[in-house]
């Protein structure tokens, strides 16, 4: 977008370019000028891998849509600002009772006050442009994150639903084994029915995840744009996330300086400030000035101003409030900063914990519980024991599987939490690679803000 504000030119970027920096995806969002229906008629492949969900997430989400469109307003209002108000033309005629020529007044006036708010009211617009695109860029990582979420959800119940069939088989081949014990001899009646009696506990966790595999499937199929579609695709499997290697104080500087959120409020407290700096002209609202003509005999011009008598309203009161906004909008800026280094943290740690944890589960419990089964089946059909460790052993195992799946989704939940933390995976994605190239830069020059441009620090100080 290209603004001109009197000599001065200003470049805004579009808001489409900083989500997609954002996101680490160039190219995937664009605004449509129609409206959108109901059911995309996009195609989707057999195997929907996350790169495709996001791609069909970003072209297809009312809710960017919308951001964008709020852009669009904001950008109006910026055009607006520069332009001067219409001059108003007055014309009258008056008839002398005792006749003659008619008397003619024109005058020709504009708002003086218009024009010398004029520099501030752009400076104003502009920043709530950039506020716009700010939030623009935070209803797409909002997508972007949610869309993860069900994405790691479903890919989970997947796993999970596997796990339960695969237990399903074993139980079977298991009743199998204790009927054919009991028919020789060697079994009791009690293994065939706890055997039994185990079916029917696996199949009713079987339709409860299903349902939830279900659930969470639809809600992907939503995100993508297609609500009514079967959403019978497959979903790659899990693919374990790096461990980070930058500490949370780092994580936390890059967020401050690029979540969209933080600088959304940022360019809010800068409008906000340049409407303070107006609020000293309140007394003047009224004025104006022009060219009056009159003819009688002979028409005569001279100009003419038109200036409010300031003997009540001195504008204390609209300066007053202008004061107690912007101290608003800081104290505002102040808690959304202190929830970003809260939400960083929280993130930062869960992801570490999450990840140690899961390595443990996958190098010790899982080889463990598979040889304690092994132990237990060979015990089970030598006759050394009942069915009841073999049970016991068995459901150790399916523990351990489901351990290790939840942890898997925890994990992937927690990258992406600290990613949209930290203002997207492309921001996230730099403060790695810098951390390795560079390992003593500053996280704090990875982006600019009002403070950098000096347009919001002298109204923060305020």
């Amino acid at each position: 977008m290209i603004l001109l504000s009197g000599c001065r030119l200003q470049t805004i970027a579009p808001p489409e370019e900083e989500a997609a920096a954002a996101i680490g995806l160039a190219g995937a969002i664009v605004f449509r000028e129609q409206p959108m229906p109901v059911e995309e008629d996009d195609a989707t492949p057999e195997l929907l891998s996350f790169p495709e969900a996001l791609r069909l997430t970003l072209k297809n989400d009312p809710g960017i849509q919308a951001a964008l469109g709020r852009v669009r307003i904001a950008q109006a209002d910026a055009d607006q600002a520069r332009l001067l108000p219409n001059p108003i033309l007055s014309v009258a005629f008056r008839i002398p009772d005792s006749g003659g020529r008619a008397v003619v007044e024109a005058g020709l006036a504009e708002d003086l006050l218009s024009v010398l708010r004029r520099p501030g009211l752009v400076s104003a617009a502009d920043d709530r442009l950039r506020a716009a695109g700010a939030e623009a860029v935070s209803a797409v990582l909002d997508a972007v994150s949610s869309l993860g979420e069900r994405f790691v959800a479903a890919q989970a119940l997947d796993s999970l639903c596997s796990e339960l069939e695969e237990r399903k088989r074993l139980n079977a081949r298991l009743i199998e084994l204790a009927r054919a014990r009991l028919e020789l001899g060697e079994g009791t009646l009690l293994d065939l029915t706890t055997a039994e009696a185990q079916r029917l506990e696996i199949e009713s966790e079987i339709a409860e995840r299903q349902l939830e595999r279900r659930e969470e499937r639809l809600a992907l199929a939503r995100l993508i744009g297609q609500p009514g579609g079967a959403a019978d695709w497959r979903l790659p499997a899990w693919d374990p996330p790096n461990p980070i290697t930058v500490p949370d104080r780092r994580w936390a500087e890059a967020a401050l300086v690029r979540r969209p959120e933080v600088q959304a409020k940022e360019w809010q407290l800068a409008a906000l400030g340049a409407e303070r700096r107006l609020a000293w002209l309140a007394p003047l609202e009224g004025a104006g000035v022009g060219v009056d003509a009159e003819r009688e005999e002979e028409w005569s011009v001279g100009p003419s101003i038109a200036l409010p008598l300031p003997i009540f309203d001195f504008g204390q009161a609209r300066r007053a409030r202008a004061r107690a906004a912007v101290l608003e909008a800081s104290h505002e800026l102040t808690g959304i900063k202190r929830l970003v280094v809260e939400e960083i943290r929280r993130a930062h740690e869960a992801y570490a914990a999450t990840l140690a944890n899961l390595a443990r589960v996958e190098r010790e419990l899982m080889p463990l519980a598979e040889r304690r089964l092994g132990q237990a089946q060979f015990q089970f059909k030598t006759g050394e024991t009942d069915i009841t460790e073999l049970l016991l052993a068995e459901q150790d195992l399916h523990e351990a599987h489901t351990r290790l799946i939840e942890l898997q989704r925890k994990a992937s939940v927690a990258l992406i939490r600290l990613e949209r933390a930290v203002g997207g995976a492309g921001v996230a994605a730099e403060l790695e690679a810098a951390a390795q190239t560079k390992p003593g830069v500053a996280a704090g020059g990875l982006g600019t803000t009002p403070e950098a441009h000096g347009e919001a620090s002298e109204e923060s100080e305020r």
